[in-house]
């Protein structure tokens, strides 16, 4: 018994590429772009989820949660990362010197 696809099912795809696409990203990378990664996979949590919104699995459902939840926590992580930290460990302040 064949079903032909949906919209719903061709979303889902494409969210299951951007993931596998990402990990091999990460696999193939000396230095893998955090936004390249985390945005990847965000994006394909995203997809996903729309997905099993319709074609319900709850199991997924909750892994597609945490995939997203783990890709913010990445993409903050960078973007602190960019942030200059003006305080050392003894909590004196740095001077940023403006060039």
């Amino acid at each position: 018994m064949t079903t032909p696809l949906d919209i719903y099912s061709v979303i889902g795809f494409v969210g299951t590429a951007c993931i596998i696409g990402a990990y091999a990203y990460l696999t193939v990378s000396e230095k893998p772009d955090p936004y390249i990664l985390h945005g990847t996979n965000l994006t394909g949590a995203a997809l996903l989820t729309i997905s099993l919104i319709v074609h319900t699995n709850w199991p997924s459902l909750v892994l597609e949660g945490f995939w997203a939840a783990i890709a913010i926590f990445g993409l903050v992580k960078a973007l602190r990362s960019r942030i200059p930290n003006t305080e050392t460990k003894s909590g004196t302040k740095n001077e940023i010197k403006k060039t």
